[in-house]
């Protein structure tokens, strides 16, 4: 169509006859489009190099302030409201990362199914929008062995919800989940963790490797041991090309509090000092180079920088990935 002075008025008509006609009597106007009511399905992909890596939103918990440990409620309520979150309980995603290696189809964690209730187990659905099926699944990389990550790796009945994947996992952490010896020290609430871990494990028994850190656990994807969480807490740093990414699990779950003060930590820290330690090194390491990070807690999809601020560190979210 050709734009001139007769197109332009003849459009300009038509712009005021049909806002005139939106004021008749007797006009009938198109109903709004109904609500959806429920939100898409969590997803974002990331290219590392050549690695696609992939953000599932598996759902979100909500943490109790009673759970931190060692924190002050006056400078946890100025730093929720700094970072425009309402003070109190702090909701944090539950994440997993599915890694396209080109040959392998790798899921780092898998969610918690329902174990925490129906705010969770969305991991199928966000598998079904990136076109993927649990058969599709070469790998299972575990960072640690509690429900919120390896819960999702089960169907209902127990049995393993991915059938063609190997299950890798710390030896670590395998070793420290099967130990009898802390299994009877437990209290009744970390029994469950327990007998969790080790369902999960069970279920794909004949398709287990554990790892020590430092290992390739494919090309391109090495093993660190990042212990305190749990005893074989681990990330996994991916290289490609001149690029890099660190899923680094659990090493913070509340962005707000723990860039800010990595001192305090959570109950679920097997040990809260080395998870501290540990938390500090990492801070410190991944600003000094500059490396892109990915949390299971840190918010949705998790990607992103941490910067120095202060006596402590802020968690810099990472640039929508316009180019592909």
């Amino acid at each position: 169509m050709t734009i001139n002075r007769r197109t332009m008025m003849t459009c300009a008509g038509l712009a005021a006859v049909t806002t005139m006609a939106g004021t008749l009597p007797g006009t009938t106007v198109a109903a709004a489009t109904p609500k959806a009511g429920t939100p898409l399905p969590g997803v974002l992909r990331r290219r590392i190099g050549d690695i696609e890596v992939t953000a599932l939103l598996d759902g979100y918990l909500n943490v109790q302030e009673a759970l931190l440990v060692g924190f002050d409620p006056a400078e946890a309520r100025t730093l929720a409201e700094a970072a425009f979150q309402t003070p109190g309980a702090q909701r944090i995603p539950v994440t997993a990362y599915l890694v396209n290696t080109g040959g392998k189809l790798i899921l780092v964690d898998a969610g918690s199914a329902d174990t925490f209730g129906p705010t969770l187990g969305k991991l199928p659905e966000t598998l079904r929008a990136v076109g993927v099926t649990p058969a599709d699944i070469d790998m299972l990389a575990i960072t640690h062995l509690h429900p919120d990550h390896i819960n999702g790796a089960l169907k209902p009945d127990g049995s393993a919800l991915f059938p063609n994947a190997e299950l890798v996992v710390s030896e670590t952490d395998h070793t420290f989940w099967h130990d009898d010896g802390f299994l009877t020290q437990a209290d009744e609430h970390v029994r469950e963790f327990f007998l969790g871990a080790r369902k999960g494990v069970a279920a794909y028994k004949k398709r287990l490797r554990l790892f020590t850190d430092g290992a390739e656990i494919a090309p391109g994807i090495r093993a660190m041991a990042l212990p305190g969480h749990t005893p074989g807490h681990t990330g996994f740093r991916i290289d490609s090309g001149e690029d890099s990414l660190l899923i680094w699990g659990d090493v913070a779950h509340i962005a707000a509090y723990q860039f800010a003060r990595p001192d305090w930590g959570i109950s679920f820290d097997t040990d809260v000092e080395q998870a501290r330690t540990t938390r500090k090194k990492m801070l410190d390491q991944v600003a000094t180079d500059r490396l892109m990070v990915a949390g299971m807690h840190l918010p949705f999809p998790g990607f992103g920088h941490v910067a120095r601020d202060g006596n402590g560190y802020r968690f810099v979210p990472a640039e929508w990935p316009y180019a592909f």
